[in-house]
Order: C-alpha cells, then sequence, then structure tokens
C-alpha cells in the first residue's frame, strides 16, 4: 500500500513537471530544462521576427538595385553585371547548406545566427565603405564591393534556415496550445519577410537612386546593426535546441549499417529492433521517433546480430555497424519528404515568371493610367500587397471557419493547404495567358502585329495574375516552411528548412531552362516563336499555358504523393 502511494506520488510529480517546463527537448542556454511561463512563446518571437525582418530589408534593399549599381557606378556591361547579380543571388541560395549544416550538427540555431549575422554585419559595412569613397570603378574598390557583397551572401546563407526554424523552437510541440501557436508563427514570420522587402523595394531604392548609394546601403547596415543587438536582449527568456552532431554522418551510417547486413533476416517482431532504452535518444537533443513499416530494407541497419555486440561488457559496437530505430526513421523521413519536395520546384518556377515574363508581357501594354506611367516591374507590389492582407486574414478569419468543419487545430492540413496553392498556381499561369490572349486579338485587330509597340490595352489587367500569384505564396510557400519545420527529424531541421529554400533556387533554373527549350523548339526554320523580340509576333499566351500544364501535372503527383505521406510520430 505504502508502495502504491509512492508511485502515484512520483506519477503526480512527474505530471507536475510536465505541465511546468516544456517536453519537447528544449532547454535554457545552459542546457537546464526551462519553465514554460518565463520562456519562449511570443515574448520570444518579438525579438526572432524582428530579426527576420531587418535581414530581409537588408538583403533585398542590396539585391533589389544591385544591377543598377554595377552598371552605374562599377561601370559594368549589362550582360556582365545581370550574370553577376544572377550568381550572387544563386550563391544566397546555396550558402544555407553551409549554415544548416553548422547549426544542426554544431554550433546550434542560437550561434550560428550570431555568427553568421556579424559576418553579415560586416559585408554590408565594407559594402558602405566601398560606395562612401570616391573612384568605385577602381580595382581596388571592385575587389572590396564584391568581397563585402560575398560576405552578405554568406551571412544571409547561415540565417536564413535558422531562423525560422528558431522561432518555431519557441513553442513546445508537446502542448496542442502552443503547437497551434507555432501555425500562426509562421503565417506572421511571412509577414514580416514580406514588410522588409516591401520596405527595400519601395524605400531603399528611392534613397539609392535619388541621395546615393553611401546612405542607401549604410540604412541596411544601421538596421542589421540594431537587428544584432536586440536579438541578443532576448538571450534570457530564448528556448534552445541542443545539436544533434552531424546528420551526414548519421545518413551514412544507416546507408553502410544496412548494406552491411543486406542478407540479414528482418524479425517479424519491430520491437526486436535496435533502441536505447528509457527516454533518451542517441541523437543528442532528438526525441525517439516510432518505428514505420515503409522502407524496411533500411531496418536492417538496426537488427541485432552476434558481431554488433562487444565481448564482456555488451555494449554495442560504432554506428556504422549497428544503428537506432530512431536513427533509421531519420532516413526514412528525409525520403518520405523528397517527392513532396520535388514538386514544390514547378510552383517556383511559376513564381519566377513574376519577376521575368510578367514584366516582358507589361511592356507592351498601355502603362499610362491618367497622368500616372507605370513601371511593369512596379506591379509585383501587388504581389507583395495580396500576401500582407491575406495573412491576417488567413490566421484570424479562414482558420477559425475552416476548423469548424475539419476539426483540424490549424483548419486545413499543412499537404492540404500546399495543395490548395498549387492549384492557385495554375490559376496564376492561366490569368497571365488569358490576358495575353486578349492583347494579341487587339493587335490582330488593329493590324500591330509586326509593329513593335505597346497595345492600347491596360496593364491593370496584369493585376489578378499577380495577386494570384500572391495568395498562392500565403497557401504554398508559408505551408511549405511549416510542413517541413513539423516533419523534420529534430536534429535536422535547419537542413531540411536548407532544402526548402534549395527549391526556390531550382526553379528559377528550371524557369531558364523551360524559357530556353520553347524559344529553341518553336524558332526553327525561321519562324518568329512563341517568344520573339517582338512579341506582338509571337504567343507568349502558349508559354503561359504550357507552365499552367505542367503545374496542373505536377498538382496530380503531389495529390498521389500526399495520399500516401506517412506523418512522422515523436515517442
Amino acid at each position: 500500500m505504502e508502495h502504491e502511494q509512492q508511485s502515484l506520488l512520483i506519477e503526480a510529480e512527474h505530471e507536475e513537471f510536465r505541465k511546468d517546463y516544456t517536453g519537447d527537448g528544449s532547454v535554457n542556454l545552459k542546457g537546464l530544462p526551462i519553465l514554460k511561463h518565463e520562456t519562449g512563446n511570443w515574448r520570444a518571437c518579438y525579438f526572432i521576427l524582428g530579426t527576420e525582418c531587418c535581414e530581409k530589408l537588408a538583403l533585398y534593399g542590396i539585391a533589389k538595385n544591385l544591377v543598377s549599381y554595377l552598371t552605374r557606378q562599377l561601370h559594368e556591361r549589362n550582360v556582365v553585371a545581370a550574370r553577376n547579380v544572377l550568381t550572387w543571388q544563386g550563391t544566397c541560395y546555396f550558402t544555407p547548406l553551409l549554415g544548416a549544416l553548422v547549426a544542426d550538427s554544431y554550433l546550434g540555431k542560437f550561434w550560428t545566427i550570431a555568427a553568421f549575422s556579424t559576418l553579415y554585419f560586416i559585408g554590408l559595412v565594407m559594402l558602405t565603405i566601398s560606395a562612401l569613397v570616391p573612384g568605385q570603378s577602381s580595382q581596388s574598390q571592385t575587389v572590396g564591393f564584391y568581397f563585402g557583397l560575398y560576405l552578405v551572401a554568406l551571412g544571409a546563407g547561415g540565417i536564413k534556415p535558422c531562423v525560422i526554424t528558431f522561432g518555431a523552437d519557441q513553442f513546445d510541440d508537446n502542448d496542442p496550445i502552443e503547437r497551434s501557436e507555432r501555425a500562426s508563427f509562421f503565417n506572421w514570420a511571412s509577414f514580416m519577410i514580406n514588410i522588409g522587402a516591401l520596405l527595400s523595394g519601395i524605400i531603399l531604392v528611392y534613397i539609392q537612386d535619388n541621395y546615393g548609394w553611401g546612405l542607401g546601403f549604410g540604412i541596411p547596415t544601421l538596421f542589421m546593426g540594431l537587428d544584432i543587438v536586440s536579438f541578443f536582449i532576448g538571450t534570457g527568456i530564448y528556448r534552445f535546441q541542443r545539436p544533434g552532431g552531424s546528420p551526414v554522418i548519421r545518413i551514412c551510417q544507416v546507408i553502410v549499417a544496412s548494406c552491411r547486413k543486406w542478407t540479414v533476416q528482418l524479425p517479424l517482431d519491430a520491437s526486436l529492433l535496435y533502441e536505447l532504452p528509457g527516454n533518451s535518444s542517441f541523437i543528442k537533443g532528438s526525441r525517439k521517433l516510432d518505428h514505420t513499416s515503409e522502407l524496411r530494407y533500411l531496418d536492417k541497419a538496426a537488427v541485432i546480430i552476434s558481431s554488433d555486440i562487444k565481448l564482456g561488457n555488451g555494449n554495442p559496437l560504432n554506428p556504422w555497424r549497428l544503428c537506432t530505430v530512431t536513427q533509421v526513421e531519420e532516413l526514412k523521413l528525409l525520403v518520405r519528404l523528397f517527392p513532396i519536395w520535388a514538386t514544390t520546384i514547378v510552383f517556383y518556377a511559376v513564381g519566377c515568371q513574376s519577376l521575368s515574363m510578367f514584366i516582358e508581357q507589361g511592356m507592351v501594354l498601355d502603362k499610362q493610367v491618367r497622368s500616372f506611367t507605370i513601371p511593369p516591374a512596379s506591379l509585383s507590389t501587388f504581389d507583395v500587397i495580396s500576401l500582407l492582407i491575406l495573412v491576417p486574414i488567413y490566421d484570424k478569419i479562414l482558420v477559425p471557419v475552416v476548423r469548424r468543419f475539419t476539426g483540424k487545430e490549424r483548419g486545413f492540413t499543412q499537404l492540404q493547404r500546399m495543395g490548395i496553392g498549387l492549384f492557385l498556381s495554375i490559376l496564376t499561369m492561366v490569368s497571365a495567358a488569358l490576358v495575353e490572349m486578349k492583347r494579341l486579338e487587339i493587335a490582330r485587330e488593329l493590324n500591330l502585329v509586326h509593329e513593335k509597340v505597346e497595345i492600347p490595352m491596360s496593364i491593370l489587367w496584369q493585376i489578378p495574375q499577380y495577386c494570384l500569384d500572391g495568395t498562392s505564396q500565403v497557401f504554398t510557400l508559408i505551408g511549405q516552411a511549416e510542413f517541413f519545420y513539423s516533419e523534420a527529424p529534430d536534429a535536422m531541421r535547419c537542413l531540411c528548412a536548407a532544402f526548402s529554400l534549395l527549391s526556390s533556387s531550382l526553379g528559377g533554373y528550371l524557369s531558364s531552362f523551360l524559357l530556353t527549350l520553347v524559344s529553341y523548339c518553336t524558332s526553327r526554320g525561321g519562324e518568329p516563336g512563341w517568344i520573339p523580340d517582338n512579341l506582338n509576333e509571337g504567343h507568349l499566351d502558349r508559354y503561359f499555358l504550357l507552365i499552367a500544364g505542367l503545374s496542373a501535372v505536377n498538382l496530380l503527383i503531389f495529390v498521389w504523393c500526399a495520399l500516401r505521406y506517412t506523418y512522422r510520430t515523436t515517442v
């Protein structure tokens, strides 16, 4: 009886501990358990969202007008300047892989953000000094500018995959209320990113063009400095996830161990597979994962055979011969995530049109609205504005309404949300195609097909396609960020976030490939092709419909993969 009372008392104490402390393995900066009511949640995210806004303001403040600086101040030729901008932008999307590996393997998200923010700030200082000192076109100034520019790319790479995931870490994954709040965090993080992009595109570009590049680069530098100070102020209330060691090594260990045992018979009872006893995981800072029946060949890495056990003390050999179930499930999760990730590449290829062919289309429409002349590139602002308007509507109105019908804590599942965005991206391209069809019809009616002139059709007809593009991002882009965070193994969240960013880069490459292929295939035999220099002679509408068709096929593949996807479960 006394033993029973002691057990009940211990259980009550554990229950009280679970209520007061986080249950997802998060700790304070010293590695100790932390109280929920004193740390994390929105109180910590205000600092992190400010970091994200300032970082994007700085990055887009450089990127949006970089080609102008290279041609006007460094006197580079148009082709050279365009190539240098594209190379730098590509670097900005590949360096997140480096930042993610550093964060997941060694430093953790907090110290990775701190270290790479410092490099970012140094790079911005070098750009500002380069712009302020006379003689920008001299070799030494050019070298200094490019050194600073690529320090910015490196710093941005370290920050990109870590800030969002570090913010999401402030919500306890084991607490249903905080888990629901975490979904809202992804919405508002995207909101702050686009606020930074909007301010830089409107204010900073104007300052650079009218008040000088020194001030235009100096303002982002100042904001980045304030951002670093603000980020450190919140240190006492942050929740930290411990780095779990190199994810690449763990993946290789599972592959090697399973290949070594390719002739070994799998046990019928999955509980016989190797796993550490108790609550502790082999991977530091990571929770255990439940066994799944998919990709059973990889389970062979967790089969215990006599040669896996050391003589004398019974401890397992190194993980290159025997892996835990959690380690095997990490790799299975990545394999399951890959098809979902791959289907987002086409989505980003659609998004690239707003920065390329939509602008080309706008250049041959009537840009005069009363006494104002609207630059075609400025319509991309509707992309951002539609996102900024819809994020609060989605979070505060749509989610509660949909929740009543679905019973899901966030209304839609993450995959449903992504699928809606993929469908809207198809409508984006169909809308652009319809505008182009009407434009070509007017050109034929007025006998302007062979004239390289604007067609008397208002450029404002492009607004719906930009708004649809922004709306699709609210669903797919934000849904993708939340999905990859929720489904990624605990110790690989930064790496999965980096791959999510990589799909954006690959979408740009896919768009470029499609453009080259269509131009080559349709312009043979002396034909003007679908996308000639004179768009009045072409069929840009067919190009838009081609991308819409590819997006439709991509949506079907996504639905097929989503219906078969197995969500992860932690022990």
